[in-house]
């Protein structure tokens, strides 16, 4: 690989953290502005189901059955045979998606009841409203992740990457130039969504364009391509629901808890997304590509060793953002959110539910390599029924947490005395349980993960490179090292909440800067060096 990927994982990275970072300001402007009461809860509730969409096309079903045959057609295909292929596909999906969104706008006051039906009159408009804003959203998104999917295929790695820029400087001049205006101030967040659409698909156009690849859309249900596409698409688009419908049964499931509920998983889930959107999906749309070139191209070797730097990547972020975000939950979240209406409440809050779902971090990450394993070998069967089974688990550990909090804790049989014996209204009353529902989240990515790396293991496909467990050794001891040095922080700093914004910001430069850099250094004395990360 000659250190391909680990150059195209580091522009994809790079131009993620920009986004990453533009997406923090904007959370900090969501708690300064809005806080976290019912009208977020309404708008992260009604922003869910778009991003849904989004999560099918760029990360999921779309994405994975069409990079592939994409990478096929490139391999052994004329460049007008390819670009016959863009066109089609760019058609038969808009197509489909128009006709979703003309559906959703005509039965959304029928959705926002059933995907929030503990809101009360108030927080149900506003979700009615949102819905129908926000969801053309999914539109747009959908073909500019078609628009990223060919840029990627072509190792334009860069415009993709930044793009999500946009959304979140539309989403920030929303919330600062427009909130006041109106009489439900969440509402111009709903705008801001629909703009940060049309431009990040517009953002990729001319790209596309100097490679001759501007799509002249057209609907085409007999082409071949379409229908490999289509075929394949079948059950990933299967698995990535059950993957999704998770997240929005999780946001059902966190709507009928004590008010704030939503927001808080939200705030905590973004300080998540941080590695897992900066390492996690750099690593997971560089590889996808690499190893469906190598499998057209039958190049079996080349398949796992691309396969091998992934994982040991996925682990050398994974161990120790795990480590570093449950010790610095409280830390960060009080730096970066506790203004405005976001107060210390929220923080304490919001830094359990981040606790709970980190401990899947590397697991995470490596579901990012696991899943493109298989889809770049165009089995597309074997990653739903790991999902599956993955959103059983969550569902099973979701509801034996909320039995035991209010069965087994002084808190939960109070609040079921109080109502009577009614479970739903019982879990409104009992603080913590989001941070139960974030666990359940972790227990079931780590059986995706296993999963997946045991059927991969079983199909044969992967051989372990020499030096597996060496390099554990030397992550183990750097990460613990790292551990021991941020826990004694914070011990010695135990509460961030009632120190100004400047004090919080030195200290976890100072704390944060200090475990990266023994974690750094001790990588460095025991061997590793860059060269060691670029493949093979």
């Amino acid at each position: 690989m000659s250190g391909k990927l680990l150059r195209s994982a580091a522009v994809f990275s790079s131009m993620t953290f920009l986004s990453r970072l533009s997406g923090l300001v904007r959370d900090q402007v969501y708690a300064h502005v809005f806080g976290a009461g019912g009208m977020m809860d309404a708008f992260f509730v009604a922003f869910r189901i778009p991003n849904f969409m989004r999560r099918l096309s760029a990360e999921g079903s779309f994405s994975m059955a069409f990079v592939p045959v994409l990478a096929e057609y490139k391999a052994t295909r004329s460049p007008e045979e390819v670009k016959a292929l863009i066109d089609r596909v760019t058609g038969t999906l808009a197509a489909a998606l128009l006709v979703l969104t003309g559906v959703v706008i005509l039965l959304a006051p029928q959705i926002a009841r059933l995907i929030a039906p503990n809101f009360d009159a108030e927080q149900m408009r506003v979700l009615t409203d949102l819905l129908r804003i926000t969801f053309p959203y999914a539109l747009f998104i959908s073909l500019a992740s078609l628009a990223g999917g060919i840029l990627n295929s072509y190792q334009r790695f860069a415009i993709p990457a930044l793009s999500p820029v946009l959304m979140n400087l539309s989403m920030i001049a929303a919330a600062v130039g427009f909130a006041p205006l109106m009489d439900y101030s969440v509402m111009v967040l709903g705008w801001g969504v629909f703009a940060a659409g049309v431009l990040q698909l517009g953002f990729q156009l001319p790209s596309l364009a100097r490679l001759g690849l501007l799509p002249r859309p057209k609907l085409d249900f007999a082409h071949a391509g379409v229908r490999r596409i289509l075929t394949l698409m079948v059950p990933t688009l299967f698995g990535s629901s059950v993957a999704q419908f998770n997240l929005l049964l999780n946001t059902w499931v966190a709507a009928l808890l004590i008010s704030g509920s939503v927001s808080w998983l939200y705030y905590s889930d973004r300080l998540l997304e941080f590695p897992l959107g900066m390492f996690g999906v750099a690593i997971g749309t560089v590889i996808l590509p690499h190893l469906s070139s190598r499998h057209a191209e039958t190049d079996p070797e080349g398949y796992s060793k691309g396969l091998d730097w992934g994982f040991r990547l996925c682990l050398l972020i994974g161990l120790p953002a795990c480590a570093g975000l449950i010790l610095c939950a409280q830390p960060l979240l009080a730096t970066l959110f506790q203004y405005g209406k976001f107060d210390a409440t929220d923080v304490q809050m919001a830094s359990w539910s981040l606790m709970a779902q980190s401990i899947a971090v590397p697991a995470f990450l490596l579901v990012k390599v696991l899943a493109p394993a298989f889809y770049s070998r165009q089995d597309t069967r074997t990653p739903v029924k790991a999902a599956v089974v993955a959103v059983l688990t969550n569902a099973l550990c979701t509801l034996v947490f909320f039995l035991v909090l209010l069965y087994g804790t002084e808190p939960g049989r109070q609040a079921l005395q109080a109502t009577g014996g009614d479970l739903k209204l019982a879990l409104g009353q009992v603080q913590g349980a989001h941070a139960l529902l974030a666990l359940a989240i972790a227990v079931a990515g780590w059986v995706n993960a296993l999963q997946l790396a045991w059927l991969l293991r079983k199909a044969g496909v992967y051989r372990r490179q020499p030096g597996w467990r060496r390099f554990l050794r030397q992550i183990g001891v750097a990460t613990v090292a790292m551990t021991l040095v941020v826990l004694a922080f914070r011990l010695f700093w135990p509460d961030w909440t009632p120190w100004a914004w400047w004090d919080r910001g030195w200290r976890l430069a100072v704390m944060v800067g200090a475990g990266g850099a023994l974690y750094a250094g001790l990588l460095w004395v025991q061997g590793i060096r860059p060269r060691d990360l670029r493949g093979h």
